[in-house]
């Protein structure tokens, strides 16, 4: 009885734990896989070309955190310019709820970077060791000098990207020219051969031999897509009442009038899923939405004569022979706040200023009697020059007849990013100055008057 309980037990733990099984996507042709490879090429393509983009004498992307200043071409932030990534963060964010709620897991199929460089990967492992039959082939075959030289190359050929990739992530922190200028010195400092050789790393695993394992386990979003899912999201969907009962046919014959569906079991749409899930059964989480299985059993029904569409994007709804409805309430909720914080941030950038000024007034005494009939009110201005170029500052204060400016007596100059904290010392009239007044401080570029910014505080004279 222990023993039969122990191998019961042993099977239900070999259907939990099923070793996963290596995957080979067959190459499809179709207006869905030039789509993906177009946007796999062109995110690469500017992930590897946009760090050696040189604008105005700096690197055009280039996040500089030893100096604590990112230059976005013509834009350079610092960290007191955290709103603008908290707001792109949100941004991106109802991006990811808009598009899913719309149209499911576009993010995935098209512009995920995971689904970029796996892409990349595959199209390495096709052209050094075949097709998918050759690739299962050479797997299943004993290992030869050719078999070999295959593996190796291939390996190789992925190394290297993987190597330059990471370098190329490491050049968007560290100014990618001098980077590789000490990498061939061998001058490169440890920390930056750590984080080349990690992300060397993370790509050759990910890519190359995790792949969809990091999609149907690692990543989170598969697992909460549904919640912005609902019976009117653009979903890829296999259409049962057209294509059941399975069965083949000879091409061009009437599947209906065999007692049979458009679906003659090829399992093609299968062999070419990246993730290897059979969309006939219905949406999984597993589906990237890269409209592979489209493509391939489009393909089929050309060859069978019968109407495209087996398997489309379309809705629940529509599956159920209701009518879809596109605009719906989440959906405006999502363009809404989308196009709101695009435009706030939008707007903030256009207008920002690259100056800030915050005033302090010295709480150690309300005023000083200096002159005789004068009264002197201190402060402490924080002045930070958020251009990418040093500027002088000139300072006035208005808001109180008869008040003057006794420090500093010369502009206040600041190199690019710098901050300075400046004891400034006004001075006005006791019998002008009496209670508590309002005044305006301005800080002005002398060489570029656009760049002026104003703040107010209190000026504190003796009870009327």
């Amino acid at each position: 009885m222990k023993t039969a309980l122990t191998h019961a037990q042993a099977d239900a733990a070999d259907a939990f734990y099923l070793a996963s099984q290596k995957i080979y996507p067959r190459e499809i042709d179709g207006r869905f896989a030039r789509l993906r490879k177009s946007a796999a090429i062109a995110l690469l393509g500017l992930f590897y070309a946009l760090a050696w983009l040189e604008w105005d004498g700096h690197q055009a992307l280039l996040f500089d955190l030893p100096a604590r200043k990112f230059h976005i071409f013509a834009l350079t932030l610092w960290p007191q310019d955290f709103l603008y990534l908290a707001l792109l963060l949100i941004i991106a964010a109802l991006s990811l709820f808009f598009f899913t709620a719309l149209a499911g897991r576009l993010w995935c199929g098209y512009a995920c970077p995971q689904t970029a460089w796996t892409e990349l990967f595959i199209w390495i492992e096709q052209w050094t060791e075949g097709g998918r039959s050759q690739r299962m082939k050479l797997d299943r075959s004993p290992w030869t000098a050719g078999k070999l030289g295959r593996k190796a190359l291939k390996q190789t050929l992925w190394l290297a990207l993987a190597l330059y990739t990471g370098f190329t992530f490491v050049g968007y922190f560290t100014p990618i020219h001098s980077l590789g200028a000490q990498i061939i010195a061998g001058q490169a400092g440890a920390w930056a051969l750590f984080w080349i050789l990690l992300y060397s790393l993370a790509t050759y695993g990910n890519a190359g031999f995790l792949r969809e394992q990091v999609c149907k386990y690692m990543c989170p979003y598969a697992r909460f897509q549904s919640a912005m899912f609902d019976r009117d999201t653009l979903i890829i969907s296999y259409d049962p009442r057209r294509g059941e009962p399975r069965g083949a046919r000879r091409r061009g014959s009437d599947a209906r009038a065999q007692g049979r569906g458009d679906c003659i079991d090829c399992t093609l749409c299968v062999q070419v899923c990246p993730t290897g899930i059979d969309i006939r059964q219905g949406l999984q989480n597993e589906c990237i939405a890269c409209g592979a299985c489209i493509d391939a059993c489009d393909s089929v029904m050309d060859k069978m004569g019968s109407a495209r569409g087996l398997i489309r994007y379309t809705t629940e709804q529509a599956l159920r022979g209701q009518r879809t409805q596109l605009l719906r309430p989440r959906i405006a909720v999502y363009a809404g706040l989308l196009a709101g914080m695009t435009g706030f941030l939008g707007y903030s950038l256009l207008t920002r200023m690259p100056l800030i000024v915050d005033v302090i007034r010295d709480r150690n005494a309300l005023y000083r009697e200096v002159h005789g009939d004068r009264i002197e009110n201190t402060y402490s201005l924080k002045v930070i020059n958020l251009d990418d170029a040093p500027h002088r500052y000139r300072l006035s204060a208005s808001g109180v007849d008869s008040l003057q400016i006794a420090a500093p007596s010369a502009p206040i100059a600041l190199a690019p990013g710098s901050v300075s904290t400046v004891i400034t010392r006004l001075e006005a009239a006791s019998v002008q100055a009496q209670g508590v007044r309002p005044i305006t401080f301005t800080l002005t570029a002398i060489d570029k008057p656009t760049i002026t910014v104003s703040e107010t505080a209190r000026f504190i004279g003796p009870r009327p």
